[in-house]
């Protein structure tokens, strides 16, 4: 189903800027410029700048290459287009190699102009039998592992002549014995289903795949263990080279683009929607639906995301249901060379926005200071499972994906890294708070039926592990209140415990806690009544008695609580100041009134 949906793809939504077949986008760093009759006309045209090293992106003939000789026609790299070898101390040229490079292109460029009888290829094969020198002057600074063509006059390119783009086509589909020693075998596509040769190397490499080599093959084979009913290499999956090509051109064309893919350290994603069939009519809300943007840059599209969340929790959803059109996704990662699919979702459109609805309302969370929380970035609620420096393990990014869009509930690991890394720093960021809240709310292990739950502090819920996570900022609390700051704080020295194992030592808290209150009572009476009373709030609903063990679903709500709590803090103490500001404003324009 993957291919299928890519070359559906590249057939709609590609059909303009698709490639002409054997054909791909690649730098071109030198013009070699040629006369109508094949003489050179002197220096080499650099198209390289500070911009673009390689070169200017121009459509060429491409090869798929690996060990062996195998000539682009008229674009190449100058051990093939003039026999000059590059400069590698640490892989030094071979001669005969070399030679037999250079021997193979103009061998296909003879052939070329032989059946065409285009003049710009004739002019190209004119000056190779004139001896297809260039003056050694004119290749000081000259690189040869870079790419190659001619240009013909002012401004006539061989490798843009339809006449040339079809004859390369066709030696591409069908190529003669003597350049792959024998012809592709004929079997039925399994992609169109139409009888013909199906390749034994597909043309495209997946690029940018993280991992591995830069340059990866989605379907190959070269062991027996890979192989089956006598098929070798890629036959194992028979496919024409027209689908071949759009297959690779499409993932190619949505991994490229920041719209439709997401990247990170271990996996590429790409996501692609069905096109609409010709008898429907297109729908401006289909250009707001940008999934990966949503993904991606949250808080730059929180209308969108507002808009969504809207229509799906208020019941007005009618117009996402009747979208029917498939909506695909796909995980992939590297095994050397190859490309590994990860993981596949093919739901509908509708099914889609329903999902990143509940994707958003699952992660709101009041920020630090208490004020209202902005939409997270997928990438920043993955990395909050690790280290700032650390990689997330490729099961954190998959799993986000497939809940944001196919409504898996999150695996448990989730959490269990997530209260790891609590209990490793000794505290509660916003994007961990989120992913814990995400999953126990995924699996249903917290109410999440409407947005607004469990978004700030509660004060009606009497869980026991919520409460102890508020009971652990207050007890923090009460101690800054009454020592200012400190080197360790109850915090940073009792956070792992107390969410793990809070009998043992919210007890002791406790106890020393009355000696801060003591203290507060005789420094600041107004702290002390309200933190005083928040204590024994907590207590009483605790009724004096604490859980002996917290599992990892306990230790999530323990620092729900404990964020909760915290950032309760910090929004009363803003709220006090802008008061005072306030007050005092109003003092200082009454005192102005009077003079």
């Amino acid at each position: 189903m993957l291919l299928e949906a890519l070359i559906e793809y590249a057939d709609t939504e590609l059909a303009k800027d698709l490639p002409p077949a054997g054909y791909q986008w690649q730098p071109i760093a030198y013009v070699i410029p040629l006369s109508g009759d094949g003489t050179y006309l002197g220096e080499i045209i650099p198209l390289t700048s500070k911009e673009s090293p390689r070169g200017e992106q121009r459509l060429a003939p491409h090869v798929k290459r690996s060990s062996g000789v195998s000539p682009k026609l008229l674009a190449d790299t100058g051990e093939y287009v003039l026999g000059i070898a590059r400069d590698d101390p640490k892989n030094p040229p071979k001669p005969d190699r070399v030679a037999e490079q250079h021997r193979q292109f103009v061998e296909m460029v003879e052939a070329c102009a032989s059946e065409t009888h285009e003049p710009s290829v004739l002019a190209v094969a004119a000056f190779f039998r004139q001896g297809g020198t260039i003056p050694a002057a004119d290749l000081v600074g000259i690189d040869p592992s870079q790419t190659f063509t001619f240009r013909v006059g002012a401004n006539d390119w061989p490798v843009d002549r339809p006449s040339v783009r079809a004859w390369w086509a066709n030696l591409r589909a069908a190529p003669p014995d003597k350049e792959r020693g024998k012809p592709d075998p004929e079997d039925v596509c399994m992609l169109c289903g139409k009888t013909g040769q199906v390749l034994k190397v597909h043309p495209l490499k997946i690029k940018g795949i993280p991992g591995g080599q830069i340059l990866k093959d989605l379907i190959s084979a070269n062991a027996g263990a890979f192989e089956s009913y006598g098929l070798k290499g890629s036959q194992t999956a028979p496919t024409c080279p027209t689908c071949a090509e759009k297959y690779g051109n499409a993932l190619n064309a949505l991994l490229a683009n920041k719209s439709t893919s997401i990247w990170t350290k271990e996996l590429a994603y790409a996501f692609w929607v069905q096109p609409k069939g010709p008898s429907e009519v297109e729908d401006e809300d289909d250009d707001l639906f940008a999934p990966v943007d949503m993904m991606r840059e949250p808080d730059a599209h929180s209308a969108e995301v507002r808009a969504l969340m809207t229509a799906v929790f208020s019941g007005k959803d009618d117009a996402l249901t009747v979208d029917p059109r498939r909506f695909y996704a796909v995980a992939l990662g590297a095994s050397g060379s190859r490309v590994v699919v990860k993981d596949w979702i093919d739901t509908t459109v509708g099914e889609a926005k329903r999902n990143i609805a509940r994707f958003f309302a699952m992660q709101e969370l009041v920020d630090w200071d208490g004020g209202e929380g902005k939409f997270l970035p997928f990438n920043w609620i993955a990395n909050s499972t690790v280290h700032e420096k650390g990689t997330p393990p490729p099961q954190v990014g998959k799993s986000l994906i497939r809940f944001a869009f196919a409504g898996d509930p999150l695996p448990l690991d989730l959490l269990f890294l997530a209260v790891r890394r609590n209990r490793a720093e000794q505290r509660v960021t916003r994007p961990r708070a989120a992913l814990i809240k995400m999953v126990l709310g995924s699996r249903k292990l917290i109410p999440m039926e409407e947005p607004g739950v469990m978004t700030g502090l509660d004060p009606n819920d009497d869980h026991p592990v919520y409460l102890c996570g508020r009971l652990l900022e207050t007890l923090n609390q009460i101690q800054f209140a009454a020592l200012g700051q400190t080197n360790t704080t109850v915090v940073s020295r009792y956070y792992g415990t107390a969410s793990a194992s809070p009998q043992t030592v919210f007890p002791n808290l406790i106890r020393l806690s009355g000696a801060h209150l003591r203290r507060m009572q005789r420094d600041s009476p107004a702290a002390h009544y309200r933190l005083e009373r928040q204590l024994n709030e907590i207590l009483w609903k605790l009724d004096g008695s604490f859980p002996k063990m917290f599992d990892a679903e306990d230790q999530g709500r323990f620092a729900l609580g404990f964020y909760h709590q915290r950032a309760q803090r910090q929004h009363d103490i803003d709220a006090a100041r802008a008061k005072r500001e306030a007050e005092k404003t109003v003092v200082t324009g009454a005192t102005s009134d009077d003079e």
